[in-house]
């Protein structure tokens, strides 16, 4: 399993700490986040924080992240791997544009990853274009092509995609197929409840679903600004038994 072979290699000297306050100012400019808690005039990354504190502390070799208005969440998990010295960050994104696609696609769109090279680029400035390989594609055709693309199992994933309801049970359940017992899985979105209450969202209705299976997962859930919750996986296999609940 890929954190218990991470946690027994020995840390690499030459990685640290790379949250300076010039950095953190950095994120906050050009990866602009959007309902994480932050607090710029404090320099106060919020749940990046915590995505950057969870992936030092679980040391995965894989994150997958499924969506990103401007790379928020990518910067903020790619700069814990890399002061880790170790691991990999999957980002999928057809990057579609709220003016072009509409409101039913998007939230926010810009087409902000439709160029390689502007991609590369903008994850440069926060050091961390090494560790970053951006899919243009939709969640279902990237998870379609998993296993041609030989990607490794999955550690952690951040879900932040379409938010209709049946988009949020697609992503979570085909990210559990390819992670794995102890794997963590961040859904950002899980308090707009107008959004949910107008059937615009359903990231908080398919956290209920997954809270009933308490024998599979874990999870709590962080009601601030536009909320995140954090699932834990707790037994090989998990999608099998969610999968085969009624939805």
């Amino acid at each position: 399993m890929s954190f218990l072979s991470a946690r027994s290699q020995p840390a690499d000297p030459a990685h640290g700490f790379s949250l300076t306050p010039d950095l953190i100012r950095t994120i906050l400019q050009h990866a602009r986040p959007l309902g994480h808690n932050e607090v710029p005039g404090n320099l106060n990354l919020g749940f990046g924080f915590l995505y950057y504190g969870l992936v030092r502390s679980l040391r995965p070799q894989h994150v997958v992240v499924i969506g990103s208005g401007f790379g928020f969440s990518v910067a903020c998990l790619a700069l814990g791997l890399k002061d880790n010295g170790q691991g990999r960050l999957t980002f999928v994104d057809p990057s579609y544009s709220l003016l072009a696609e509409g409101p039913f696609k998007t939230v926010g769109g810009t087409n902000q990853w439709s160029d390689a090279e502007r991609v590369r680029t903008h994850f440069a400035r926060f050091g961390v274009a090494d560790l970053v390989t951006h899919h243009r594609l939709r969640s279902d055709e990237f998870y379609a092509r998993y296993d041609a693309l030989q990607l490794p199992e999955i550690d952690i994933a951040f879900i932040d995609g379409s938010h209709a309801y049946g988009d949020v049970q697609h992503d979570f359940l085909a990210t559990l197929r390819h992670a794995h017992k102890d794997s963590y899985l961040l859904l950002h979105d899980t308090n707009i409840y107008i959004r949910e209450l107008v059937r615009h969202a359903g990231v908080k209705r398919w956290l209920r679903k997954v809270k009933q299976r308490k024998d599979f997962f874990e999870l709590v859930d962080m009601p601030f600004d536009s909320g995140v919750a954090v699932v834990r996986v707790l037994e090989q296999g998990a999608w099998q038994a969610l999968s085969s609940s009624p939805l």
